[in-house]
């Protein structure tokens, strides 16, 4: 026996004509991709044994070709379109184009929800449907008991694998071969998958011109315009060395290392679940952010950073609501990786009962029940310093894979993060003792680490704008006063609170001389 699996658009062409057969007469669709969306709701309509009749401001009643119909010739008032449906004896299914724009006329609103009333008492051979296409997912009030809301999915991973077989298969034959995406057809249309349709196609259509192939990375460039559009999350670039410019962490980069190949087509075949993420706890300026902008970096995937703290609003429910827009375009853009930085000041609110007007408690519940149902390929990587302000419920199994601790750097993980500031700011590592360095800044974190170097610079500058060497290294750690010692009762409950509790993310969990610590990088 053979299984069919249908593409996203046909299955949700298949709910509208399951909703057609059970009588629904009101449905609101919405989505941007009107050219997609008609094509497929004729294939719905045919299903159902409906007409598709089409209406707009601009042609007035027309048929999927776009020719006129005579009956509606110059029926450009929607209140004349809901005469013509009312007045129709046939079984038709009637899309009706940016018809939200005239909703605010209370007559044509209260036309279009009387004709709903009046539609489901047709009978069956004159049983007709009409279908509110639209980009906004608004509903007036009005038709809110009336309407069946669908959000109509963007193309999943079979329709844009067909786009871009069909942009080669357009080619001349002397430069199809060329163009294909060879050894790397998933990745393009990974790079894709979130796009619409036009969107897909566009980018493909770019990429030949511009390179006479099909690119991922410049297909991919194109989702910057979808986050830039919705206005609810960050893009970040990724970061130059990936995973190799973070120093130590080496439990918590191999750990992300072995999730890597999850996301492969291998993967999915085999039925292995998408990572879910990981919860990086421990000492500021540890690395904590830096890994997350690494990995996106090292799996060749898009960097998101979700500010909730950007997103509330004092109208009660806005915030909640931004909140599932952004995990819903996040969701659009994947495979990507979600940044959540310093999430404890978002949800700290949460566990201080009413204290924001529920603000934070209604911020958690979105995200918590995101992070459950969620099914795409958002790998989330939320920070925190302050792992007390952090409801129980966000840190459970289930909602991440793992929960690290990220402690200061051993004396072995602090020479790694001398050499890799050394290389970012483009010194020679080979004229610094970094071991001499290393034993001079025992207490340091990884960010107080990388501080060293422009410190350094400045003052070899000054004297010749000579190399820098391993005392002015040493004599810029002298003037510095670690957070270790400033804030050593927080750091200590930290790590007092990891024992047991939190995986370390570093191998190495011994006493560093002239302090307590783990690991760090930067």
């Amino acid at each position: 026996m053979t299984t069919i699996i249908l593409s996203a658009g046909a299955r949700a062409a298949a709910d509208v004509a399951s909703l057609l057969r059970a009588r629904n007469t009101l449905l609101w669709i919405v989505s941007r991709e009107e050219a997609r969306v008609e094509r497929l709701l004729v294939d719905a309509a045919a299903s159902a044994s409906y007409e598709p009749l089409f209406w707009d401001c601009a042609t007035g009643i027309s048929d999927y070709s776009g020719a006129p119909r005579e009956a509606g010739a110059g029926a450009t008032d929607p209140a004349q379109a809901i005469a013509a449906i009312r007045d129709s004896g046939k079984r038709q299914l009637w899309v009706l184009r940016d018809l939200p724009t005239w909703l605010r006329d209370p007559t044509v609103s209260r036309g279009l929800r009387s004709l709903a009333r009046s539609l489901s008492l047709a009978p069956r051979d004159q049983a007709r449907a009409v279908v509110v296409l639209t980009p906004s997912s608004e509903v007036p009030a009005e038709l809110q008991g009336h309407a069946v809301v669908i959000d109509w999915p963007l193309p999943d991973r079979s329709e844009i694998a067909a786009i871009l077989d069909s942009a080669i298969a357009a080619l001349p034959d002397d430069i199809r071969e060329s163009a294909a995406p060879n050894g790397c057809r998933d990745a393009a249309i990974d790079a894709a998958v979130g796009l619409s349709a036009e969107e897909a196609q566009s980018c493909y259509a770019k990429s030949l011109v511009s390179l006479r192939r099909i690119d991922p990375a410049m297909v991919a460039g194109e989702k910057k315009r979808v986050i830039a559009r919705e206005k609810v999350l960050e893009w970040f670039d990724p970061l130059p060395g990936g995973l190799d410019s973070v120093g130590g962490l080496d439990l918590l980069k191999g750990w992300l290392d072995s999730r890597r190949a999850a996301f492969s087509v291998a993967a999915r075949e085999y039925g292995l679940p998408a990572p879910k993420g990981a919860l990086l706890v421990g000492v500021p300026g540890c690395g904590k952010s830096l890994t997350a902008k690494a990995v996106a970096a090292a799996w060749g995937m898009p960097l998101l950073r979700l500010d909730m703290g950007a997103l509330r609003s004092k109208w009660v429910g806005e915030s909640e609501g931004n909140i599932r827009k952004a995990l819903k375009v996040a969701e659009t853009v994947a495979p990507c990786v979600l940044w959540l930085d310093e999430i404890e000041k978002a949800m700290s609110g949460a566990t201080q009962g009413a204290a924001d007007g529920g603000v934070s408690a209604d911020a958690l519940g979105a995200v918590l029940q995101w992070m459950q149902d969620r099914a795409g390929s958002v790998f989330v990587v939320a920070t925190a310093n302050d792992v007390a302000a952090l409801p129980p419920e966000l840190m459970r199994k289930g909602r991440f894979d793992e929960l690290f601790f990220v402690d200061l750097p051993t004396a072995v993980e602090r020479g790694a993060i001398l050499r890799a500031a050394l290389r970012q700011y483009g010194r020679d590592v080979a004229s610094v003792d970094v071991g001499a360095v290393a034993d001079a800044t025992a207490e340091f974190t990884g960010a107080e680490l990388a501080a060293l170097i422009p410190d350094a610079m400045y003052a070899a500058f000054a004297d010749g704008a000579r190399a820098i060497v391993t005392s002015d290294l040493v004599n810029a750690a002298r003037g510095t006063v670690p957070l270790a010692r400033t804030a050593a009762e927080k750091i200590a409950r930290l790590r007092q609170w990891a024992q047991g509790r939190a995986r370390p993310a570093s191998a190495s969990d011994r006493p560093i001389a002239g302090g307590g610590g783990r690991q760090l990088d930067v």
